[in-house]
């Protein structure tokens, strides 16, 4: 079970720089007294994370109600593309609120006729429909259910499998998590689907074998056969690395896909307008999916997901067969629509780009350093990690992780506490509009840290 971080008063050296400010205790009494409050009220699983309150953020920074402002490598959990508190987002929902018109079930909404439509342009030409949702779980259960139904049109009823991969998460829900079993969270589900499988991923750490065959092999070694196949869904990057898949493998999957009559599915959700240094992660590949999920960067805010694809997977179902209470919900849709026309004007994708660049290169002079500690330091763009595992070995080192994570936190740079296999990956992923001076300074606190955890 994951560690908590201490409700207790500690005394912090002074941080006053252009990025950090903090004084006093972290936590201070007032903190702790409203966290408590928190915890009386809600479940043990909405703990884990650093103790602060968060009252307002902006840019890069998050800042409490006492005059501490923290450097935000976070972007709340990969949310927050186009900066928090975007003053044009905020515009935006108030806009629309004030209209007022706050939902509309099914009926249409202009934002919702405006968003799918930006969608639709945006994504690879032959994707051309986009079905709105509220969660990221929401989304990528409704690319199972596409899938399959898309199997069992056009190739029998034995056309029922799902293939994903080893490590890999895309939600908390039924089919969410028996597609993406980290961290052994299907643990709760006592019949688990036969037919969804898993095959290795080729991060080129914990799996070394990096070549399309394994893919082939493992299909094999499990006893399905290729045409029994509906689909295959990835996150474009495992959120637990971040790890990537080789190009060649990627078209090497594009390839098998095609030949086998199975869709293939990437969850965007993380990696998605700009992230990556691409307004898909996807693009990084040279391949294009037949649908992808979208979700948190799609509003930089409030909650909004979605599934882009071909018109003959997302026309499977007729009308009131496939929709959502929330489904383009008229203040999300708009929030969205700002989020990305921040992310166009402001040339936030290049700015991932070309500031991701430096962060990679920090992180791998880090991982040169402390060698024997930290594993691997995958990344593209605007998202990076740094896998600590134990000295010697890959096994991953979730106390050595937590406690860099913990120093940060008490330094003026917040992240969300490690994931990945084992808890062992400091993952780093701040808002885009981020500066090349920004990330210097927030790896400089991280490279103190892991120096004084080790």
């Amino acid at each position: 079970m994951a560690k908590e971080f201490p409700l207790v008063p500690t005394e912090v050296e002074p941080v006053s720089t252009k990025f950090r400010r903090l004084s006093g205790s972290i936590p201070n009494p007032e903190t702790i007294r409203e966290i408590e409050k928190l915890r009386e009220a809600e479940p043990v699983s909405m703990r884990g994370q650093a103790p602060v309150i968060w009252d307002r953020a902006e840019g890069v920074n998050v800042y409490d109600a006492y005059g501490n402002m923290w450097l935000d490598f976070s972007s709340g959990v990969l949310v927050t593309n186009a900066g928090h508190g975007c003053k044009k987002i905020a515009d935006a929902i108030i806009d629309q609120a004030s209209r007022p018109l706050l939902t509309t079930y099914c009926f249409g909404n202009r934002p919702r006729i405006e968003l799918v439509q930006k969608l639709v342009s945006l994504a690879p030409k032959r994707l051309n429909k986009a079905f709105v949702l509220s969660t990221g779980a929401e989304s990528t259960e409704c690319a199972l259910k596409l899938m399959r139904t898309h199997g069992r049109k056009t190739g029998t009823d034995n056309k029922n499998i799902i293939v994903s991969f080893e490590d890999s998460f895309h939600g908390r829900t039924l089919g969410a998590q028996q597609m993406g079993r980290l961290g052994g969270g299907e643990g709760w589900i006592k019949n688990l689907d036969p037919e969804i499988v898993q095959v290795p991923f080729p991060d080129g750490f914990r799996c070394e074998e990096i070549g399309f065959e394994l893919f082939e092999k493992t299909l094999a070694r499990l006893g399905v056969e290729p045409p029994n196949v509906a689909g295959v869904i990835s996150e474009t990057y495992q959120g637990a690395g971040p790890n990537f898949m080789p190009k060649q493998y990627a078209k090497d999957l594009r390839q098998w896909c095609s030949k086998n009559g199975a869709l293939l599915c990437f969850d965007e959700i993380q990696a998605g307008f700009g992230r990556c240094g691409t307004m898909w992660g996807f693009e990084l590949y040279d391949v294009v999916p037949d649908l992808f999920c979208i979700g948190k960067g799609v509003s930089s805010s409030l909650p909004l997901s979605g599934v882009i694809g071909t018109e003959e997977v997302m026309d499977l179902y007729g009308p009131n067969a496939m929709t959502s209470t929330h489904s383009g919900n008229p203040i999300c849709c708009a929030a969205a629509l700002a989020s990305i026309e921040v992310i166009e004007q402001e040339r936030l994708v290049e700015n991932a780009a070309r500031v991701g660049l430096a962060l990679q290169e920090h992180l791998q002079r880090i991982r040169s350093e402390f060698s024997d500690m930290i594993g691997f330091a995958p990344g593209a763009g605007l998202v990076g990690g740094l896998l600590m595992v134990n000295k010697g070995t890959k096994e991953p080192n979730y106390e050595l992780a937590w406690n860099v994570v913990d120093l940060c936190f008490r330094r003026g740079l917040l992240m969300f506490a490690p994931v990945g296999a084992g808890g062992g990956c400091v993952k780093i992923a701040p808002p885009l509009c981020i500066s090349k001076e920004a990330i210097a300074e927030g790896c400089e606190v991280i490279r103190g840290a892991v120096r004084q955890a080790v």
